[in-house]
């Protein structure tokens, strides 16, 4: 705003050399997290305050939902060594307003899915329950369960909050001394009410598959960044209408600053039921048509 223009960008290599390239115009596309550190660090946009409302820069980072049911088998071999991820299904029918959520209590789906991703065997051996977790018992299930296992799963949608937002660690700094970003999120009751409906359904599918024995998946607790879950992080630098509410204009660019484009899910004000990158490399391309009408007459694309 009021005429600001990016100069450039500087950088650090290999060597400690801080250099300085510049520019009359700047992508930041360092994917949705270092999207929003790197706003905050060069001072673009107004920082997020969640005590006060106020800000856009952090604001509505929303995550995903995992849910669902694993199934056992007697009689049906997977062979999960030999698939890949895009071998899997999946269904929409309870994904977004595909469906009535009235007499749920909850907003958002899901989408549900069943597939194998390479089957390895340190990182895949699930076992039926009342397995014990080590001894010749558990080492005879891993063996008996490998072949005969598959998971029925939801991703879900995760709506934004007020309190799930992201800013700059006042305390922890990289190498360089600049502040880390931190993320402060958990889920909400809507996102469990969603999720654990998700798995129910999930559960279903497996029993009408055939499954001797089914282990439901349900979203309980607290979010831990401990155990790996995705890596769909979406928010901090979003579009919207509003300057007062949104970091970037409907072309993705800053509000602040005319010459900086942000392209990434940072922009989503929300996470929806499937991952995000299809959506993102529309937008990328939306963002690259806006951005040739911006360099025949260079400034702000949207009035305020």
């Amino acid at each position: 705003g009021d005429g600001k223009m990016a100069t450039g960008v500087s950088y650090v290599d290999a060597d400690g050399t801080e250099w300085e390239q510049p520019a009359d115009l700047v992508l930041v596309c360092a994917f949705s997290l270092f999207n929003v550190r790197l706003l905050l660090l060069s001072g673009i946009g107004k920082p997020y305050d969640a005590a006060k409302d106020e800000g856009v820069v952090g604001r509505n980072y929303a995550y995903q939902t995992g849910s669902g049911s694993t199934a056992f088998f007697e009689d049906v071999k997977f062979n999960p060594f030999a698939a890949a991820g895009s071998l899997g299904v999946a269904l929409d029918d309870y994904n977004s307003d595909n469906f009535d959520h009235g007499p749920h209590g909850f907003v958002g789906g899901a989408s549900i899915t069943s597939a194998h991703t390479n089957g390895r065997p340190i990182r895949f051996h699930p076992t039926p329950p009342g397995t014990p977790t080590w001894g010749s018992a558990w080492k005879k299930a891993v063996r008996d369960t490998y072949q005969r296992v598959t998971n029925i799963g939801a991703q879900g949608s995760v709506m934004s909050y007020r309190n799930n937002f992201l800013d700059l660690d006042p305390t922890y700094k990289d190498p360089l001394g600049r502040p880390l970003l931190r993320m402060t999120f958990d889920y909400q009751d809507n996102e469990r009410k969603m999720a654990n409906w998700m798995a129910e359904r999930c559960d279903e599918i497996a029993k009408a598959m055939g499954a001797k024995a089914t282990q439901v998946n349900r979203l309980t607790g607290s979010w831990s960044v401990v155990p790996y879950q995705t890596t769909h992080n979406t928010g901090g630098a979003i579009i919207g209408s509003d300057p007062r509410t949104s970091a970037l204009n409907r072309y993705l660019q800053s509000w602040d600053v005319s010459n900086v484009f942000v392209m990434g899910a940072s922009a989503f004000p929300q996470n929806a039921g499937y991952n995000p990158t299809g959506t993102v490399g529309a937008l990328t391309y939306w963002a690259v048509d806006a951005i040739q009408k911006y360099l025949r007459s260079p400034g702000p694309l949207v009035q305020p």
